[in-house]
């Protein structure tokens, strides 16, 4: 970053220190003003939470296209938007496989998740586990998971807050970043005690617009500059990157060997598994009144969420074509700066224009940000208070305000471990981190969710092994990966403790999840109940009785 900063200080108006006071006033102004806009947004809502169902599940009124852009908020997160575009922009082809795999993963969502969810549960996953199974135990372990993959998907998040806001303000000192941070942090605290679900809901959905406008411009602009000639665009990505007509191919990142095959196919089997089994994403559709528009909800979010990794080509080669690698490596070595770096390009470096067009997309950036980390702490913290404080501590015991009390009092712990967190995963790509949380999710998560509606003799035991299985496979192959140590580019790139030679731990951890919950589930003693099997049958598929 103070390479790059130094190496544009003629030209860059947001670098040279001479340049930055002109134009920070106008960028601090841009983040003010939607920070407290839905701050304002978010004490509105407030006042209007007064239950339970209201914190967790926005008293479950909003409308399936409402739903569906809150969840494309909810989804379209710093991976999307400044991860897949700087993997595009280093790797090309390659880098847009990231693109291709968050999107199949709606239909995954769609076909098997989205209706039964909402037909069988009430707040979060652990209502769905625990109809059939014993509560305590099943309410701890799915509390845990979604505790553990929230925290996954939050430091992407904090990573691309920091790198964000680090390129406009021209911080370079780790404490600075660390800072930055921070602040993120607490104003998600902020939204979700504030807030609850409705807050948070619509802060999503002004994100959702905020983003595909902002995006739609950036990639009208790129266009109109190769006369809106996708193939020149491409053309010249390939001639900037150094790379040749291998940019547009496969093999640049992925397939160089056999090692970076199997990493391709271990990363794509969490991207296209992980949707599903997200609990940010599984909460959002409780938010609505039926399962009818549970799914017409998915519809529409699998429309806007296309339309976005369309234009994410647009985005990713025109940061090749027009910024180039070596300028977008020196601002951030993981590439999550390119975005940012591309509109100021498309508006003019020495311009006015090119100053307000990267003020107006970071500040987009940013709003994307602090949407899902508010839908992330919401999630974590709904299955802390909902499963294990009120379910498992209390018993049962807890009335509404007690349990929506912990869940405020589980969002500042979990804000605080998510600061820590991700200050150290602050230089690594955002897409990479959300695809560990993809495979987090994938590995614990949607074995026991897919048992559960879909196998009559799963029992508590194999859903016991299945998420403790998955978790702590996923988990302790990233801890000793080369994403944790050994390389450069890890997140401790002094050390080196990786044994496990993968980025994604996807391709074993995954089937590792599915086979316990199996294997559980056939040496378990407790036979299975097929009363309440068939009764969760009926709900999930009917509807009839649910919340």
């Amino acid at each position: 970053m103070t390479h790059t900063l130094r190496h544009m200080a003629a030209s860059h108006p947001l670098a040279a220190s001479s340049g930055a006071s002109e134009h920070r006033p106008l960028i601090i102004s841009l983040f003010a003003a939607f920070v407290i806009a839905t701050l304002f947004i978010t004490v509105w809502a407030g006042r209007q939470t007064k239950d339970a169902a209201d914190f967790y599940a926005g008293g479950r009124q909003f409308t399936g296209f409402q739903n569906g852009l809150a969840i494309s908020g909810d989804y379209m997160s710093a991976a999307s938007f400044l991860g897949i575009a700087g993997a595009i922009a280093l790797y090309g082809y390659d880098g847009f496989l990231y693109s291709i795999g968050f999107l199949v993963a709606w239909l995954v969502a769609l076909l098997l998740v989205a209706e039964p969810l909402r037909n069988s549960g009430r707040f979060t996953m652990g209502d769905v586990l625990a109809y059939r199974m014993r509560q305590r135990p099943v309410r701890t372990a799915a509390g845990t998971s979604t505790i553990v993959v929230s925290i996954f998907y939050l430091l992407a998040q904090m990573a691309g807050a920091g790198v964000l806001v680090s390129l406009l303000l021209g911080i370079t000192s780790d404490g600075g970043k660390i800072a930055i941070v921070a602040l993120v942090g607490v104003l998600m605290i902020l939204y979700v005690t504030i807030g609850g679900m409705k807050g948070t809901t619509w802060v999503q959905m002004v994100k959702a617009v905020l983003l595909i406008a902002g995006t739609l411009l950036i990639t009208f602009l790129v266009l109109w500059k190769f006369d809106f000639n996708i193939s020149q665009l491409l053309g010249a990505a390939a001639d900037r990157s150094g790379q040749g007509a291998q940019f547009l191919e496969p093999g640049l990142k992925y397939g160089v060997d056999g090692m970076t095959k199997l990493d391709f196919i271990s990363l794509g089997i969490a991207l296209v598994l992980g949707t599903a089994g997200l609990p940010h994403i599984l909460i959002r559709f409780y938010t609505v009144p039926t399962a009818q528009a549970a799914r017409k909800s998915v519809n529409w979010a699998i429309g806007i969420i296309g339309a976005f990794y369309l234009m994410t080509i647009a985005l990713g080669f025109g940061a090749a074509a027009l910024v180039g690698p070596e300028e977008i490596k020196a601002s951030n070595p993981a590439g999550n700066t390119a975005a940012p770096l591309l509109a100021l390009h498309v508006g003019g470096v020495d311009s006015a224009g090119g100053a307000i067009l990267l003020a107006v997309i970071s500040a987009v950036a940013f709003a994307t940000i602090l949407a899902v980390v508010a839908g992330l702490t919401l999630a974590s913290s709904s299955s802390f208070a909902h499963d294990i404080y009120a379910n498992v501590i209390r018993k049962g015991q807890a009335d509404e305000k007690e349990e929506v009390r912990a869940a405020r009092w589980a969002t500042v712990f979990i804000g605080v471990v998510s600061i820590a967190l991700g200050a150290l995963a602050r230089d690594l790509n955002v897409a990479g981190l959300v695809a560990l949380a993809f495979a987090v999710a994938a590995s614990a998560n949607l074995p026991t969710i897919l048992y559960s509606l879909f196998w009559k003799r799963f029992t508590t035991q194999g859903a016991l092994w299945s998420i403790y299985g998955g978790l702590l496979a996923s988990v302790t192959l990233v801890l000793f990966s080369p994403v944790v140590s050994g390389k450069a580019s890890s997140m401790f790139p002094d050390a080196d403790f990786a044994w496990f030679p993968l980025s994604n731990p996807g391709i074993i951890s995954i089937p590792l999840g599915f086979l316990l919950g199996w294997l559980g589930s056939v040496l378990s003693k407790d036979e299975p109940d097929a009363g309440k099997y068939a009764e969760l049958e009926v709900k999930s598929l009917t509807g009839i009785g649910a919340h």
